[in-house]
């Protein structure tokens, strides 16, 4: 499994990639593995702001329906339309072409409280 070093990472699977203020967001590898194929991205968060671990959105996978969680507060500047349709790139390329949502943060010290890809490998047993 990849679990880019560069990307901080969520207790629950979301990973971020910071650039300046802005943070890119979606969901780990094995978050979309456990969750199995999806087949529909539900964000209808953009423009607002929100706070660190608010829900910004879900993932309907074909047997579930999966809570998305703000990793840090931030106003959500943009997200991925490609995944309206090709939700299916969350599988396939989970930390490319599956990112959801860019967000401007208002704390960006609210990185330095998530976790390593070292951490995250040990919180999931991988």
């Amino acid at each position: 499994m990849n679990f880019p070093e560069n990307l901080k990472y969520t207790k629950d699977h979301e990973w971020i990639l910071v650039e300046g203020d802005t943070a890119i967001i979606g969901i780990t590898e094995f978050a979309q593995g456990e969750l199995g194929d999806i087949v529909f991205v539900d964000i209808s968060t953009e423009g607002e702001t929100l706070n660190s671990e608010d829900v910004f959105g879900s993932v309907e996978a074909v047997k579930t329906v999966s809570e998305l969680y703000m990793p840090v507060s931030g106003e959500v500047i943009e997200v991925n339309s490609a995944l309206d349709s090709a939700p299916e790139s969350v599988n396939s390329d989970p930390y490319g072409e599956g990112w959801m949502i860019k967000v401007k943060m208002s704390d960006a010290s609210q990185v330095d409280g998530l976790l390593s890809a070292d951490q995250y490998k040990e919180l999931i047993g991988a």
